[in-house]
């Protein structure tokens, strides 16, 4: 009598099982995460130079929207090569999440850009000032997450200074619209400043997004 499943006998796993478990595992990824989060930095690092001097927005501004199309290549890119790959070296859902919350934050910095040309804005102020100085270090801070994302640590640390960053730009945002509604204020720099404190502490938000994305992806695959 022939042994049923469950009753010792071990199954052996079939020639294609067999071919699948020794196929490489597609490390390419890796590096295209490291692309995409350089060009988030770079936007990052564009974004505060506009803010200290707006009268270079229209350079600026183009130097991002090219940060920006680089992105969404990268993107479009990572998302081919997941049909294309066999094995992947991560979750194909957990390597789309994080490639759409790195191409998100690109996509909010080239949006904040666009508005400071189309308002005309030509006088920096602090708290946007100061909200492009914690973007720019939630970006610097997830570059440097990426880069050690198969070390679950280093990742924890990443999320953790992230998070100190969101709680910062929360705090600056809080204030800095608190000060625009004080007195009588002219309606239409309050509609433009608005928007434009809005998309910044929205970026930074997503960053707080990325950095829990890349905490969960190190401890599952550690």
């Amino acid at each position: 009598m022939r042994p049923r499943s469950g009753d010792g006998e071990r199954r052996q796993s079939t020639p294609a099982e067999h071919h699948v478990r020794f196929l490489p595992k597609d490390e390419g990824f890796f590096t295209l995460f490291d692309q995409l989060s350089g060009h988030l930095n770079a936007a990052a690092e564009q974004l505060q130079a506009l803010f200290a001097d707006p009268t270079r927005r229209e350079e600026l501004t183009a130097r991002i929207k090219t940060e920006e199309h680089a992105a969404d290549a990268l993107t479009y890119e990572v998302l081919q090569r997941i049909d294309r790959s066999f094995v992947t070296p991560l979750d194909r859902e957990d390597i789309h999440l994080l490639t759409n919350r790195l191409d998100n934050v690109v996509d909010l910095i080239d949006g904040t850009a666009r508005r400071v040309t189309m308002y005309q804005i030509t006088e920096p102020r602090a708290a946007a000032s100061e909200l492009t100085r914690v973007l720019r270090a939630a970006a610097s801070t997830i570059t440097d997450g990426v880069k050690h994302i198969r070390k679950p640590a280093e990742v924890h640390r990443v999320a953790r200074r992230v998070k100190e960053l969101e709680e910062e730009a929360d705090t600056i945002y809080s204030q800095a619209i608190a000060e625009l509604f004080t007195g009588r204020p002219d309606p239409l720099e309050v509609i433009k400043w608005k928007e434009i404190l809005d998309n910044l502490e929205h970026a930074v938000d997503e960053c707080e997004d990325v950095a829990n994305v890349l905490e969960s992806i190190s401890l599952k695959n550690s």
